[in-house]
Order: C-alpha cells, then sequence, then structure tokens
C-alpha cells in the first residue's frame, strides 16, 4: 500500500509542471480574449458547425490536417490570377521532377484523384478516342491486380472502367498479370514492394504505388523515384498540409502524361469531374518545397512534448496506464495510447470518446470506430479472409494535428473524465 501511495505522489509530482503550464496559458488565453486576439472559428458556428481538437490524426471526414502558414499564402496570391491550367499543370510537373527525382508528376484531386488518373492512363493512353470512350474499356486492357485484396478506396480504379483482380501475396502476382493487365496496384511497402517490383518489371506492367499518407517523411518522394516505381502518389491533405481536395502523382513521364489526358480541364474525359484549381496546384507544391526545409527530428520533438504532457496528466488517475510511441508506415507521428481496465471501472473506450465529443470544446480521438467507412465496403474487403481475433478496443492520440497549447485541454479533459468514471465505479 505504502509503495502505491509512493508511485502516485511520484506521477503527481511529473504532473505538476504541466499545471504550471496550464495555469500560465490560462492568464495568457484569457488576455487574448480580451483583446479580441484569438481565433474563434465563427465562420463555422453561424453555420451551426462545431469546430473541435483534432486529437484523432489527418482522417478526410475530419477535414484533414490544417494547412501550412505558406500555402494558405501561396493559394491566396494564385487565387488573384487568371492562369492556363494545361500551362499550370506542365509546370507543375517539371518542379515535382525537381523535387523528387521521378522523370514527372502532376496534381489531382486527392490520392484518390490520383488513382482514378493513373488507371485510365494505364487503359487509354493518349489516343483522344480511347479518352472518350472511358469508362468503356472495350478493345483495352482493363485488368487492374490488387495486391493483397480489395480496399475501401477501389472505386476510384473501377469507377475509369478496369475489373479487378485481387491477389493475396508476391508468389501469385506473377501468374495473375495477362495480356489483358493495364496495372497492378499496391499499398505494400518494404521488402513486399520490393519484391512485387521486380515481377511487375519483369512483365512490363506499371505499378501504381499508393502511399497517401507517406509524407512525412518528404524523403519518400525520391526513394520511390530511385527505386524506380513507375507510378506513386500521395494525398496533399493529410501529413503533406496542403489543400485538403489535393494529391500529387509522380512517375514515368508517358503515364503522367496519359494521366493529364484523363484529367480537367480536358472536356470529354473521364475524370474530368476531378477537378483541381490553380489554387490547389500552387497550395501542394508550396506543401512539397515548405517541407523541404523543415527539420522532422525537431518536429517529432515538439509532437512528443505534446503527447508526454497528456501522459503526465492522465497518469495521475490510479489505474490509468500510458504508452507513446512512432507507428511504422503511414502517419508516423508520435502516438499516445491510454489504458485502463474497463470492466473495474466501469467505463468503456466508447464511453470516453462520446465523453470527450460532447463537452466544449468538442474533442476527437481514435479508437476504433470509423464514421466514414461505409458497411458494405468493410465487409467485401474481409470476404475470403480469415477471421482474425479482434483486438481490444484502444484510446489513442495523435500528437500532429493538434495545435501548439490543445494537448493541456485533452489531457485535462481525459484525467477528469477517467478520474470521475473511477470514483463512480468505487462508490
Amino acid at each position: 500500500m505504502r509503495g502505491m501511495h509512493r508511485r502516485t505522489w511520484l506521477k503527481w509530482l511529473a504532473a505538476a509542471p504541466v499545471y504550471g503550464v496550464i495555469a500560465t496559458r490560462a492568464a495568457t488565453e484569457s488576455l487574448a480574449a480580451a483583446t479580441g486576439a484569438t481565433a474563434s472559428g465563427e465562420v463555422y458556428r453561424r453555420l451551426g458547425v462545431r469546430p473541435f481538437i483534432n486529437a484523432r490524426g489527418t482522417w478526410t471526414y475530419l477535414s484533414g490536417s490544417l494547412e501550412l502558414p505558406e500555402v494558405s499564402r501561396a493559394m491566396a496570391d494564385a487565387a488573384q490570377h487568371f492562369v492556363d491550367i494545361f500551362e499550370l499543370q506542365k509546370a507543375a510537373g517539371r518542379k515535382l521532377a525537381q523535387l523528387s527525382g521521378a522523370e514527372s508528376g502532376m496534381v489531382t484531386s486527392g490520392a484518390a484523384g490520383a488513382m482514378a488518373a493513373a488507371t485510365a492512363g494505364c487503359m487509354a493512353g493518349t489516343d483522344p478516342n480511347k479518352v472518350w470512350q472511358l469508362p468503356d474499356t472495350t478493345g483495352m486492357k482493363n485488368e487492374v491486380v490488387m495486391l493483397g485484396g480489395r480496399s475501401a478506396f477501389d472505386s476510384a480504379i473501377r469507377l475509369a472502367g478496369a475489373k479487378l483482380v485481387t491477389v493475396g501475396s508476391v508468389d501469385d502476382l506473377a501468374g495473375a498479370l495477362t495480356d489483358r493487365t493495364a496495372m497492378v496496384y499496391t499499398t505494400w511497402l518494404g521488402d513486399r514492394l520490393k519484391a512485387a517490383l521486380a515481377v511487375t518489371k519483369k512483365a512490363g506492367v506499371p505499378l501504381l504505388l499508393d502511399d497517401a499518407a507517406g509524407i512525412p517523411p518528404i524523403e519518400n518522394l525520391k526513394t520511390y523515384a530511385q527505386m524506380g516505381i513507375d507510378l506513386f502518389c500521395f494525398s496533399g491533405g493529410k501529413g503533406l498540409r496542403g489543400p485538403q481536395c489535393s494529391g500529387i502523382l509522380l512517375g514515368r513521364k508517358d503515364l503522367i502524361e496519359a494521366a493529364l489526358a484523363q484529367c480537367s480541364p480536358w472536356e470529354g474525359a473521364v475524370c474530368r469531374a476531378m477537378k483541381v484549381g490553380k489554387e490547389e496546384i500552387v497550395g501542394v507544391l508550396t506543401a512539397v518545397e515548405t517541407w523541404t526545409t523543415l527539420d522532422l527530428a525537431a518536429l517529432n520533438r515538439q509532437w512528443s512534448r505534446r503527447v508526454e504532457r497528456i501522459a503526465k496528466l492522465v497518469e495521475t488517475v490510479p489505474g490509468v496506464e500510458t504508452s507513446i510511441k512512432i507507428p511504422e508506415g503511414g502517419n508516423s507521428y508520435p502516438t499516445l495510447t491510454v489504458s485502463w481496465d474497463q470492466e473495474a471501472f466501469k467505463f468503456t473506450v466508447a464511453d470516453c470518446d462520446r465523453e470527450l465529443r460532447a463537452g466544449e470544446p468538442r474533442i476527437e480521438v481514435l479508437t476504433s470506430s470509423n464514421p466514414s467507412f461505409v458497411p458494405a465496403a468493410y465487409e467485401g474487403m474481409q470476404a475470403g479472409r480469415k477471421p482474425t481475433e479482434r483486438r481490444p478496443d484502444r484510446l489513442q492520440i495523435i500528437s500532429m494535428t493538434m495545435k501548439d497549447g490543445e494537448e493541456l485541454i485533452v489531457g485535462r479533459r481525459l484525467r477528469d473524465i477517467l478520474m470521475a468514471a473511477s470514483r463512480k465505479a468505487k462508490a
């Protein structure tokens, strides 16, 4: 018992400096509010929409990420002038090639827009008759091999007229490639990507890598170009912090030209609806250029401090444990996992999630829930797969999407909610 009290005291001692920061910030914010110097989100409140603290990450349904200041300024400048979009996309391709080492590139309407344009380009090329014919693929190569099975985003491939062929492993890839194969699609990274690329290169079939959340690190642009990947794409509105409705597609010059032939401003092209304006093109290019000057290690230290502060606050609740790690692959930001005995607390992760969302300000955290997932898509993706043991729900906090100081609000609110639940369970 004495040891337990000592551990509790040490946790409170560790949290004391954080409470000091909270008190200082509260005084500063009160002064800012009195002088009208705070950003209120009134533009949304007038519509009855509640802005929130985003501790969940760069989810599209939660409006992705916040644009870099450099991006917002560049887009405001771009909006004041008329330009030829054909010329602007060609210039963007040259700039993306310079920054990445790829032969060319283009700006798309998100990573999904890149998938659609790449698919259409691999099927129709630059032949005007075939461009106009899509999504009717009669007489064209129209099969896209999906490495690893179906994806919640494969409608971007199917809407161009492609037929999906699912393959579960690299060992089965060569046998799935036929004279009807237009492209291979994958989200695989590391050794599996290298193995798949060796197969597609030998067969002469273009491979599209979808690494939507793969920036940061910005070095992935050069890494994939150096690997000789035919086409690869990223989201502009996630970690890149460009315009939310943007993406980039890079790779072989002939395939980029074919993808451009399928897109706006071409009238009669299948991807015309996936329009990007001059503002998005300039914005995403500015985001890429800005990331080449940023210090990711310093950013990770800043993001780590945020979740460390939250951890110190919530660990003052007896029975609450935390861990911090940077996940591998996409969305690689310092991430805090908060856990407690849900049965003993009589309080689940879902309960906590609801209370955080219902409070003021609204707080969004990462749990197993995904309000943007079409249920049938999930069922379709699971078809034919072996059932796996379901992992217990957990509450995680992503540091990158929080503004400076918001971690103090999140930490104190989460601590108060869990402390109240603990006391109620013991009453």
